[in-house]
C-alpha cells in the first residue's frame, strides 16, 4: 500500500465552499439522488456541470506510467459516473478493455458514445465481475459518497476479490477540526469520510492492500 496521488495532474478547480455551505435542505434531498440536479444542476447541488473536456488524459498518463501499464490490460473504475476517465483510457491507450459501474442512471445515459458500451448500473458493495477479472481497478472520490463505513468496507472487500492488479482509490479524509469543517461544508451527498488513521484502520479491517490518496476540497 502506498499514499500516492495519481490525479494530481487534474486542473486547479476553486471550489465554492461558501455557497456549498449555503446549500438548503431541498438541494441537498436532489443531490443525494444522484441524478441530473447533481451532475448538471448548480454549484450548490453539485458540480454545477460534468462535462467532457479531455481533462482525465494527463491522469491516464500518470497512471500508465506509475503501474507500467501495457496496451492489453483490464480497467475497471468503480463511480465512473459519465465514463471520461474510461473514454480517455480508450482514446490514448489503444487495445485496453474497460469496464465502468455506477449508481446514477442519469450519468450513465449522458457518457460519450465510445464508453457507453462498456459501462452498467450497479452497487460497489456487490461488482458484476468474476473473481481476479481487472489488472487496474480505480475508485475515485466515489466510495465515500452514499457508502457508511461498513458499506465501504464491504465495497474496499468487492475490489480486491475483482482485482489481480494493482489498485487505487482517493476517499475524502481530514486532518484537522478545519478540514472536517471543509468536507462537511462541500461533500453533499458524503456519508462516510475519515481520519487518515481511521481510513487505514479501516482498510486493514477490510483487507484492502491497493494505493490510496486523501480528498479534501
Amino acid at each position: 500500500m502506498v499514499k500516492v496521488d495519481l490525479t494530481d495532474a487534474l486542473p486547479s478547480v476553486k471550489r465554492p465552499l461558501d455557497d456549498r455551505a449555503a446549500t438548503s435542505a431541498e438541494d441537498r434531498i436532489l443531490s443525494k439522488k444522484l441524478q441530473e440536479e447533481y451532475f448538471d444542476g448548480t454549484r450548490q447541488q453539485g458540480y454545477g456541470g460534468y462535462y467532457y473536456d479531455g481533462r482525465w488524459k494527463p491522469v491516464v498518463k500518470r497512471f500508465q506510467e506509475y503501474y507500467n501499464l501495457s496496451n492489453d490490460i483490464n480497467i475497471l473504475d468503480i463511480g465512473c459516473a459519465k465514463g471520461f476517465l474510461l473514454h480517455d483510457f480508450l482514446e490514448d491507450m489503444p487495445g485496453v478493455t474497460v469496464a465502468g459501474i455506477d449508481i446514477s442512471d442519469y450519468a450513465l445515459s449522458k457518457a460519450t458514445d465510445l464508453v457507453k458500451p462498456f459501462i452498467c448500473l450497479g452497487n460497489a458493495m456487490d461488482l458484476p465481475f468474476p473473481d481476479d477479472s481487472f489488472d487496474l481497478v480505480i475508485a475515485i472520490n466515489s466510495l465515500h459518497n452514499n457508502l457508511d463505513r461498513q458499506e465501504t468496507i464491504q465495497a474496499l472487500r468487492e475490489i480486491e476479490r475483482v482485482s489481480h492488479g494493482p489498485k487505487f482509490v482517493k476517499l475524502g479524509a481530514y486532518q484537522n477540526e478545519e478540514e472536517k469543517a471543509r468536507l462537511d461544508r462541500w461533500a453533499v451527498v458524503s456519508k462516510t469520510y475519515l481520519h487518515p488513521d481511521a481510513w487505514l484502520e479501516l482498510f486493514e479491517e477490510a483487507g484492502y492492500t491497493g494505493d490510496y490518496f486523501w480528498f479534501n476540497p
